[in-house]
């Protein structure tokens, strides 16, 4: 029965770790997309006024 504890609150842990990786992944990737989506749209006002 203890062993059975062990493994489950060990791989409870390793699935609140993988959760906050994937958390901050898709935070990254959005924030990343807006960041390219603000360099493009400024990026275009300066070639519209050359």
């Amino acid at each position: 029965m203890n062993e059975s504890w062990v493994t489950m609150v060990m791989g409870s842990a390793v699935l609140i770790i993988a959760v906050i990786f994937v958390a901050g992944h898709y935070r990254r990737e959005h924030r990343r997309a807006r960041l390219l989506r603000q360099l493009d749209r400024a990026r275009g006002r300066h070639r519209s006024r050359c």
